[in-house]
């Protein structure tokens, strides 16, 4: 089998990034990788279509961090048809593309429904991902999941909204991650809310939500697989993320840690209202941060923490992801049904 992994940027890969946990998982299992960029994309004039992809030597690695190295150090180009591959894992966040590189931010999706048309298994699938560019997919989700939020760019519609929730409110842009552009709007803070506002708006929609006092004690992230929680046994693919004790941001490259988390009926709850949405949009492989009995974000592009959820429960959530990818390429590869890519992504 024959895995492509579509990123943002070779460069800016990480040995502990989710992407390359998986990319490990697939050699150590016997399977071929390539990583796409962008800018890899070609459909020529007899209407196929190639991707130059970086392919990391074919070999057996001790570590993931052995195998990140040769990524980087040994890899070689090559150009092939797409239908040569199996699987594409569109891996990239089209927020990190939206400013300086405007017009990547939807190839992943454009290319991937091109791909699946040639066969390719897309996860997840990219007209589910078209609808999910920014924040306001998660919008479409159940309200009882949902905290309660505003998106406005008039400054007036946001204080409002504030002063209705006593001045604590939770302002961010309707795109990005990472924590990027993310304020708590409340005590000594509460007179810079026109700054604030003037902050995110500038480069689009801002998202004024509620707080919630549960976040004190920080976010949960857990992993969903085909809809359903991700575990091995009894043990969840599942962290607890707690903001530094300046910052309200749980992000680990915002400052905050991470600990191992026990998830319970709530969580469960919260991860089965979603279910049949995630279904509907073929979402393969998706991340949940959850708050109290609320669900904040999904997560629905490259949801991360796949190796510390790992490290925490002592199992390797990676086999389950790549058990599952090996059963959809079988039944696609059995011929006997025609299965749309959408279905097959999360059967």
């Amino acid at each position: 089998m024959i895995v492509a992994f579509f990123v943002n940027r070779l460069a800016d890969e990480h040995p502990h990034y989710t992407t390359t946990i998986l990319a490990n998982e697939c050699i150590r299992r016997g399977h071929s990788v390539l990583y796409l960029t962008p800018g890899d994309f070609a459909i020529m004039p007899d209407n196929s279509l190639r991707i130059h992809g970086t392919f990391p030597p074919r070999k057996k690695y001790r570590t993931f961090k052995e195998f990140f190295a040769a990524l980087q150090e040994s890899s070689e180009e090559r150009t092939i048809d797409v239908e040569e591959i199996d699987v594409l894992m569109l891996r990239n966040d089209p927020s990190q593309d939206a400013s300086d590189r405007p017009w990547a931010e939807g190839v992943g999706i454009l290319f991937g429904r091109e791909a699946a048309a040639r066969g390719v298994l897309v996860l997840n699938d990219p007209a589910g991902l078209s609808q999910a560019v920014n924040k306001l997919y998660f919008q479409s989700f159940p309200e009882e999941v949902r905290v309660e939020t505003l998106i406005s760019k008039h400054a007036q519609d946001i204080k409002a909204f504030s002063e209705s929730h006593g001045g604590k409110v939770i302002l961010k842009p309707l795109q990005g991650s990472g924590g990027q552009g993310v304020f708590a709007v409340g005590g000594k803070n509460a007179s810079n809310i026109n700054q604030m506002i003037e902050a995110i708006s500038r480069d689009g929609y801002v998202i004024a939500q509620t707080y919630l006092p549960a976040a004190s004690a920080g976010d949960i992230r857990l992993f969903l697989m085909n809809g359903a929680p991700l575990k091995i046994g009894s043990k969840y693919c599942a962290l607890r993320r707690v903001s530094a004790s300046d910052d309200i941001r749980s992000n680990v490259h915002a400052g905050g840690s991470m600990e191992a988390v026990e998830i319970g009926d709530t969580e469960l709850r919260l991860a089965e209202a979603i279910r049949p949405k995630l279904i509907q949009d073929g979402m393969f492989l998706v991340g949940i941060d959850i708050v109290g009995d609320k669900i904040l974000e999904v997560n629905v592009f490259s949801p991360g923490n796949l190796h510390t959820c790992s490290k925490l429960a002592g199992v390797r959530f990676s086999t389950p992801i790549l058990e599952s990818i090996e059963r959809k390429v079988e039944i696609r590869n059995e011929g006997t049904s025609r299965l749309g890519n959408r279905t097959l992504a999360v059967m």
